[in-house]
């Protein structure tokens, strides 16, 4: 999608003072990028300007634009707060005197309960990948670690080798922001980590040399979109068929440790959420569960 060229500079702009004050993750300077293209592209196309000189009406159009074309409300919200960031910093930056986006409101969002699998699902899950051979055991491991440790799926593939420690039973990641945590694997996810470390990976690499702890047979790391297919290549081999992705397991992980009384703010530490209303949205999930074991056991459910 093409934008005029004024409108490129003060996107790149924008986008390299967000990355330097804030450490925003790729994906995320990503989807700005994205929203505010589009709406540059719009302006040019519908009000013949650029994106320094939109109004408030012209955002409120584009809103609504973007609701007739059937975007969905969380689409439309992440929108507006591209927008608004973009305007807040130009602002502040001295490029407007005042932000077009202010007093814009947001489309209300019902919340939206994460989908997570039951622990039996998660052990047929784990268990697909065939260990017998460098590539099973490689998504063994995988599968062991995201379960274990809920990291985000840009997290897992973006570990290298160094930021584990076997000896101790932890691995050191950067989430949002840059911000560092230590996140405990448990026996299980060392294990395998271990077999794979010892055997599998050095068969993939075959002599290359990568810092990235999971590999595959190019010598370089996965990228999402890849492990994401082998989630789901698994899933069927396992004989599930509800809709899941990478995601799934760091939700699993979140209410798999509430179901067994796990501290909310232990949770919040070690999925990396800066704000606990994050992550009390699973408790949601642990009542929903323990309402549907009380229906379905209670003689009076």
């Amino acid at each position: 999608m093409l934008e005029p060229a004024a409108d490129t500079v003060e996107i790149d702009r924008f986008l390299d003072v967000v990355w330097m004050e804030r450490g925003l993750s790729r994906n995320t300077l990503a989807a700005y990028r994205r929203d505010l293209s589009g709406f540059a592209q719009w302006l040019t196309e519908q009000r013949q300007c650029v994106l320094l000189a939109a109004q408030r009406e012209d955002l409120l159009a584009y809103l609504a634009a973007r609701v007739i074309a059937e975007a969905k409300p969380r689409t439309v919200a992440r929108l507006l707060s591209s927008l608004r960031s973009f305007y807040q910093q130009a602002v502040r930056d001295g490029h407007l005197p005042t932000d077009p986006s202010e007093r814009i409101e947001a489309p209300r969002l019902g919340r939206t309960l994460p989908r997570s699998l039951t622990e039996r699902d998660v052990e047929l899950l784990i268990n697909a990948p065939d260990t017998d051979t460098a590539l099973g055991l490689r998504d063994r491991a995988m599968l062991e670690l995201l379960y274990a440790s809920g990291l985000r799926v840009s997290e897992l593939v973006e570990l290298r080798v160094l930021q584990l420690n076997l000896r101790q039973g932890v691995v050191r990641t950067l989430g949002k922001g840059s911000k560092e945590r230590l996140v405990p694997l448990g026996e299980m996810a060392s294990d395998w980590l271990e077999r794979y470390l010892c055997t599998a990976r050095g068969e993939l690499l075959s002599g290359q040399e990568c810092e990235t702890l999971f590999v595959t047979r190019r010598g370089a790391g996965m990228s999402r979109q890849a492990f994401w297919y082998l989630i789901k290549k698994h899933a069927q081999q396992a004989g599930i068929h509800k809709p899941l992705s990478p995601h799934t397991l760091r939700h699993s992980f979140a209410t798999h440790l509430l179901n067994h009384g796990a501290d909310l703010r232990v949770v919040q530490m070690l999925l990396g959420h800066s704000d606990l209303s994050t992550t009390q949205i699973y408790t949601h999930v642990a009542r929903e569960r323990l309402k549907n074991l009380h229906a379905e056991h209670h003689p009076r459910g």
